[in-house]
């Protein structure tokens, strides 16, 4: 994000980014300082990775904790809004992004323990984190879920991951109409192919070699492509009359329905 300019959009804000280590969650983390958030990023346990993002956030002049830990653990997930409220004072916006994927010949190879523990990471944690976060979040506090193209249209290489996906995206529109008239806003972003750590670590390399290529635009977008989407939904100024939707930056892919 060096060529992002802020315009204090978040002044006074604290944001919750889990899965803020890298790609996405990098980005958001850093967008949001830019904005003038002050950011708490959980991770799993890259605390290199983790500690790089927070220096970029610090560089802008914002507090940043950093949180490593499993949030396919349920206590987990209550911890890191716990120590987002202690040492920052306040919760005003949810971003949840991790997640776990796993790419598969069919639909055999994937077994119950990929399977579950896919579903821990992508969806059970983001239901645990907003519920712990719903004590400490006031009118015109956000969550803001990361869904995926995979969600929208299915992926035969990513069953479980889609399958997930697509719970994301039910999830986003199901709090947003049970928290509207809390004047809690909840919107779900859906990248196309991004080029994350995720990306090389779990897909074969002559898949990698090619990744995005497929969309209309020949190319994956980077994770600063994609991170102004969440400061659109975060800010009440661009956004406070949307909640329940599914923003799709998918380089130009048109979806049916």
């Amino acid at each position: 994000m060096r060529g992002y300019v802020g315009r204090d959009l978040l002044a006074g804000k604290v944001a919750l980014v889990t899965g803020g280590d890298s790609g996405i969650g990098r980005a958001v983390c850093v967008a949001f300082a830019k904005e003038g958030a002050d950011v708490a990023l959980a991770y799993l346990s890259e605390d290199a990775d983790a500690d790089h993002t927070a220096s970029l956030v610090q560089a802008e002049g914002r507090r940043c904790l950093t949180m490593p830990g499993d949030l396919g653990d349920a206590a987990h997930c209550a911890e890191i809004v716990d120590e987002t409220v202690a040492g920052l004072g306040a919760l005003d916006i949810v971003v949840n992004n991790v997640a776990t994927q796993a790419a598969v010949d069919a639909p055999e190879e994937v077994g119950d323990e990929q399977w579950l523990r896919t579903f821990e990471v992508n969806v059970h944690s983001y239901f645990r984190v907003i519920r712990a976060a719903l004590p400490h979040l006031s009118p015109g506090s956000t969550v803001i879920n990361t869904s995926s193209v995979n969600g929208l249209r299915g992926n035969k290489g990513l069953i479980d991951y889609s399958a997930t996906k697509g719970a994301v995206n039910a999830l986003t529109q199901s709090l947003a109409q049970a928290l509207v008239d809390r004047g809690i806003r909840v919107n779900a972003v859906a990248p196309g192919p991004v080029w994350t750590p995720l990306i090389p670590a779990t897909l074969p390399p002559e898949k990698v070699e090619s990744f995005g290529q497929q969309t209309p635009v020949g190319r994956a977008a980077s994770p600063d492509e994609i991170a102004p989407s969440y400061v659109f939904f975060a800010s009440d100024r661009f956004s406070s009359y949307y909640t329940g939707e599914i923003l799709a930056p998918i380089g130009g892919e048109t979806l049916p329905g």
